[in-house]
């Protein structure tokens, strides 16, 4: 059974900020690549950043470029989303998800396994 465990969310001020984790459980086989999406109030869920597994490539979203760094510990299983200089703007529940296939995307629809979120609050 698919297993995604997001956390670190939580209230910081405008301009601090998070490292979100999420770790990853009961994947088969290895893990190709992952990514992280975001749900602000009143609005469709958006993707934020995802990680080539295994080369490490990179894809962000304009809102994530120069402020927020994906990575991963391959030995952990763990998926980390660093943000700094945080926005009220960036108040979301942040989601993480995992897709079959090395190539890098942008579409919910290409994950198939995701978490349950961590809510992340910027107060201005």
């Amino acid at each position: 059974q698919v297993q995604l465990v997001e956390s670190g969310g939580g209230l910081v001020q405008a301009g601090g900020s998070l490292r979100l984790s999420c770790a990853a459980s009961g994947l088969t086989g290895s893990i190709d690549v992952m990514g992280w999406f975001r749900q602000a109030p009143g609005k469709e869920r958006e993707f934020v950043a995802a990680i080539d597994w295994i080369a490490g490539p990179t894809v962000y979203a304009d809102s994530a470029k120069g402020r927020f760094t994906i990575s991963r510990d391959n030995a952990k299983n763990t998926l980390y989303l660093q943000m700094n200089s945080l926005k009220p703007e960036d108040r979301a529940v942040y989601y993480c998800a995992t897709k079959r296939g090395r190539a890098l995307s942008r579409r919910q629809s290409a994950y198939a396994y995701w978490g349950q979120g961590t809510q992340v609050t910027v107060s201005s």
